[in-house]
């Protein structure tokens, strides 16, 4: 299985060390295509060795290849926004991974989408079940 990884980037890097262990969990069904959204060593700057066109081009055809788009959205993105709309486009599966907290909330195109399974969660082993559960 082909996974593509969304999770912010240029919005913020607070999250890094969560994606890191959400892609550890993920890499147990298949291959994740994006493991390094959850290097501790990607700034918000992002790949500079890259162009912007460059990123766009090829993170879209990493979702075209993959089987199923797994996006932490707890912090907001228009990155990964963009990146769950077009990959709602192109008919695939998404899951999208919500850390509940307090005075934060998400957006409604996201959560009230129909083409997307959006879960809650607030630890470690509760991600872990919703990936066993969507991905096995």
């Amino acid at each position: 299985m082909k996974i593509y990884f969304a999770g912010s980037i240029r919005g913020g890097r607070e999250d890094a060390i969560l994606y890191g262990h959400l892609i550890g969990m993920l890499q147990a069904y298949g291959e994740v295509l994006t493991e390094h959204v959850g290097f501790a060593s990607l700034s918000v700057s992002g790949e500079a060795s890259l162009s912007e066109r460059a990123i766009h081009d090829r993170d879209l055809g990493w979702i075209a290849e993959s089987d199923i788009v797994v996006a932490e959205v707890t912090t907001p993105s228009l990155g990964v926004g963009y990146e769950v709309g077009r990959a709602v486009e192109m008919g695939k599966k998404i899951l999208c991974l919500y850390r509940k907290s307090e005075g934060r909330s998400t957006s409604a195109m996201i959560e009230g989408c129909p083409d997307v399974i959006f879960r809650r969660y607030s630890s470690d082993e509760e991600a872990r079940e919703i990936i066993r559960e969507v991905l096995a």
